[in-house]
């Protein structure tokens, strides 16, 4: 089930993605604590207009370093991103002024469900809402939080699809079109459902948290006037303008 987030007149609300129509039927509630139960209200899926999908309650954790790693889980980076680096499918990236270095991140992303501690990675599918795609946009500065945590740096969408198996995903990104980072999610060291229960062991984690695996190898620097695409394989493509704040 692709579910995605869309603007409306009467405000934000979520939507199911009815690929054989191709039309978004509106949904009565939030899905991850209400019903999934259609309005009867549609919308045409190329008149829609996707906000991100999940605007985190809490956090965004993400890795450093988890595509290729030939230590533990436990020498990988982590990081927090605040919600309001939050933006959604053609909203603009907006370069920091400070930053004369950033680059992009073509990433899955895993969605949590529901509150949870100290999880196994054997019961970790269980805590999982959904997967979307995330492009995790870096500055180089000399700490984590201005690198990682501006405002705008972390596109997600087009939806959040509760239905994969993301054991051998394809993840991409692309700049103006040029294939600039690439790989898939069976290179990671450990698998998505380490990395959750992982998580779970330094955080508690919130329903409507967002968890990025980590990035593959590539070049990755973006500048203002670029396009940057990152789509990952059964959820689709986020793409975003890129612009520099005077």
């Amino acid at each position: 089930m692709k579910i995605a987030r869309i603007s409306l007149d009467q405000g934000p609300r979520y939507a199911i993605l009815d690929e054989d129509t191709h039309q978004y039927l509106v949904l009565t509630d939030d899905p991850m604590f209400g019903k999934v139960e259609v309005s009867g209200q549609r919308i045409a899926q190329d008149e829609a207009q996707l906000l991100s999908p999940m605007i985190p309650r809490s956090k965004v954790v993400g890795y450093i370093g988890s595509y290729g790693s030939a230590g533990t889980i436990e020498d990988l980076d982590m990081f927090l991103k605040p919600n309001t680096a939050v933006i959604g499918p053609d909203d603009p990236v907006i370069l920091p002024s400070w930053a004369q270095t950033v680059r992009h991140e073509p990433e899955l992303a895993v969605v949590i469900s529901r509150a949870c501690k100290d999880i196994p990675a054997s019961r970790a599918s269980g805590v999982i809402f959904g997967y979307t795609v995330a492009n995790d946009v870096t500055a180089v500065a000399g700490d984590k939080a201005r690198a990682k945590a501006f405002d705008t740096a972390l596109p997600t969408g087009p939806v959040i699809e509760t239905d994969l198996d993301v054991a051998d995903l394809h993840v991409v990104s692309r700049v103006n079109g040029e294939v600039r980072r690439e790989g898939r999610t069976s290179e990671l060291a450990f698998s998505v459902d380490e990395l959750v229960a992982y998580a779970s062991t330094i955080f508690t984690l919130l329903p409507g948290d967002i968890i990025l695996t980590g990035a593959p190898a590539g070049v990755g620097e973006i500048e203002a006037g670029d396009s940057v695409e990152v789509e990952v394989e059964g959820i689709g493509v986020v793409a975003n303008p890129v612009m520099r704040r005077g």
